[in-house]
């Protein structure tokens, strides 16, 4: 039997016009705010999009899930970055954020691990409720992660 190709599933591809997208905007940062924006939405935005579409092709992987995670923290990271180099009055709040962001996240994914649950979404009902409101929520496109962007 042949194995198909995971990382030409189309949530991937997406992925990875999520990270080109990124980049592009980062370059742009420092001298023309508004591309910037523009490709950093356009990122943002199709983080909507992969998930959704991984369950309506069944083309879910943990590659997939992984590439997602990483591609929001590496957004926000060098997004609080640049924003640091705008505001450098504000780099102490910048960094606190970029730790907070980081370390929530890993402590929740080894935390999900740990318990044995085949996905870090898949949140005991009856724990933390704003774990459970963020997970659990079908405005998926609506959840306050890296892009602040509502696309449903």
């Amino acid at each position: 039997m042949e194995q198909e190709n995971i990382f030409l599933f189309v949530p991937n591809l997406i992925g990875y016009s999520r990270i080109l997208f990124a980049f592009i905007s980062f370059y742009f940062m420092p001298t023309c705010p508004l591309l910037a924006s523009l490709f950093y939405l356009l990122s943002g935005f199709l983080d909507a999009f992969d998930g959704h579409a991984a369950r309506l092709l069944n083309q879910g992987t943990q590659f997939g899930a992984m590439l997602d995670m990483l591609t929001d923290r590496c957004a926000t990271m060098c997004l609080l970055v640049n924003l640091s180099m705008l505001y450098p009055q504000c780099t102490m709040l910048f960094q606190l954020s970029m730790t907070i962001d980081v370390a929530s996240h890993w402590i929740h994914l080894h935390s999900s691990m740990m318990k044995g649950s085949s996905s870090h979404k898949t949140i005991d009902l009856s724990g933390n409720l704003l774990l459970r409101l963020y997970y659990t929520s079908r405005w998926d496109s609506c959840r306050p992660d890296y892009s602040g962007v509502c696309s449903g």
